[in-house]
């Protein structure tokens, strides 16, 4: 990973655990899925509402490790607005991304994402990235209210 990467990975990661965006409840109805990592305490409430298979808005509640929290926030600004076909799309690449590099999905648009490539140098941060994206499909398919990283 190169070190302007790097240094970004840092800022993002400091910024988002500080300050996360769309962490609240979501009003009304939407669908939900709590997530935790036994390993480390990480705790994550994800809520979603879906509507013509648009990810209508996203959000979610929680505590954990700084790489935990800002994962859950930089996803929820990634997500919001994208079809169940582009969550998919972006969740496959995000775990290629954290447990394989960067460079193992070369030349896709990742936006901010790709300052979690970072962790993939990291293998017990992996969970800690991870927690929130699976508490998403959780949540998206309807099945599961509890996800755990064990």
């Amino acid at each position: 990973m190169s070190a302007d990467l790097r240094d970004l990975y840092q800022d993002v990661i400091v910024e988002h655990s500080k300050r996360p965006r769309n962490f609240r409840k979501l009003d009304g109805h939407p669908r939900q899925a709590e997530g935790y990592n036994p390993l480390c305490g990480d705790r994550v409430t994800v809520y979603v509402d879906v509507a013509d298979d648009m990810l209508k808005e996203i959000a979610f509640q929680g505590s954990g490790c700084a790489i935990s929290t800002a994962s859950a926030s930089v996803m929820t600004e990634a997500l919001k607005g994208k079809s169940r076909a582009e969550v998919q799309r972006l969740f496959d690449l995000f775990h290629t991304v954290v447990t394989k590099g960067v460079e193992a999905v070369a030349g896709a648009d990742l936006g901010k994402l790709a300052v979690f490539a970072g962790v993939s140098e990291f293998p017990s941060r992996v969970k800690c990235a991870v927690l929130a994206w699976h508490a998403l499909q959780s949540a998206l398919k309807g099945d599961e209210p509890r996800v755990s990283t064990e």
